[in-house]
């Protein structure tokens, strides 16, 4: 399993840059919509959408939309303030990669389990099940990787929308999950 993930690794990266690349040069800026041709800027602390997007603890600023690589890419800068993370789950046709920029982590990725802290990394195959948590005090913060971006955006905008209540509803929530192209298989973890 690890070799067959390693050796997967460069194809994944030569296709996240290629990714970014197509994504710099359809940009935008964060008051217009994509312009072919023309790189963007988002500002620190801004989400390139104009909207705030609060979900299962965190709040999430889109940095790249999916409608800006034409469905290849999605960017998000996510910061915690609640201990804890999702369900295991894994999605059907994104690659998930997360950085973490503040706070510690623990992540389950297939069988195996990281604890990642500022500067460390973890990758989440299509169809591997995984889960991640928050497990510091204060805030985090995490960049959160999609390729392709799929329904991801919809999926956090209906979140964001449902608010905490639908957390508790545990088959609204796999209905959610699945209409987005993901499964729920398990709990969140517990640390």
């Amino acid at each position: 399993m690890r070799r067959r993930l390693f050796l997967q690794f460069p194809l994944v990266v030569s296709s996240l840059t290629a990714a970014v690349q197509a994504a710099a040069a359809q940009g935008s800026t964060t008051q217009e919509q994509p312009k072919p041709g023309k790189g963007f800027k988002v500002a620190a602390g801004e989400s390139h959408q104009q909207e705030e997007l609060l979900i299962m603890g965190g709040r999430f600023d889109c940095l790249v939309s999916g409608k800006d690589t034409n469905g290849s890419l999605l960017i998000y800068d996510t910061r915690r303030e609640e201990k804890g993370g999702p369900a295991l789950h894994f999605h059907y046709n994104q690659d998930e990669w997360f950085y973490v920029m503040k706070g510690e982590f623990i992540f389950r990725v297939g069988e195996e389990t990281f604890n990642l802290k500022p500067g460390d990394s973890a990758f989440a195959p299509r169809k591997i099940a995984h889960a991640f948590a928050k497990t510091s005090e204060g805030e985090a913060q995490m960049m959160v990787l999609f390729q392709p971006a799929g329904m991801m955006e919809d999926f956090f905008l209906e979140m964001s929308k449902t608010g905490k209540g639908i957390l508790k509803d545990e088959q609204v929530m796999r209905k959610l999950w699945q209409t987005h192209g993901m499964e729920i298989v398990g709990p969140p973890l517990k640390f």
